[in-house]
């Protein structure tokens, strides 16, 4: 019995041994991966940053390319058409003023715009004590 014993006590040792090293091996193994995720995702966000940097250089030359125009014209004495605002709607939706139930109509009907909850209506309600 005691050599069974301290051969389980060797085997769970060695068993735990393994598990420890299997799970170090499979952390290093996800080490490696979220690095090389880590790289990859740099390497995209420096390539959407140069895209970005160039596009904007791209619109920057155009536009200082268009000041030049203009300033060209209104020297030749030709005033380039002043620039209104767009149209804005004001969004005022109709169906909600047409669906709404008058103010006078709801007061002659009796009907409750301020409801109060039993609890607030009895603290309202309730008569004060005098000390």
């Amino acid at each position: 019995p005691r050599v069974a014993r301290t051969v389980g006590t060797l085997l769970g040792k060695a068993q735990r041994y393994v598990n420890d090293v299997k799970a170090e091996v499979n952390r290093s193994m996800e080490l490696d991966e979220l690095r090389k995720m880590k790289d990859t995702v740099e390497g995209a966000a420096r390539d959407v940053e140069q895209s970005v940097r160039s596009n904007a250089h791209e619109v920057e030359q155009h536009l200082s390319g268009l000041d030049t125009d203009t300033a060209a014209s209104t020297v030749a004495g030709i005033e380039a058409a002043p620039v209104y605002p767009e149209y804005k709607h004001p969004r005022k939706n109709w169906r909600l003023k047409q669906g709404a139930v008058p103010h006078w109509y709801k007061a002659r009907n009796g009907v409750r715009t301020r409801a109060l909850s039993g609890a607030a209506r009895v603290a309202r309600y309730r008569p004060h004590k005098f000390n």
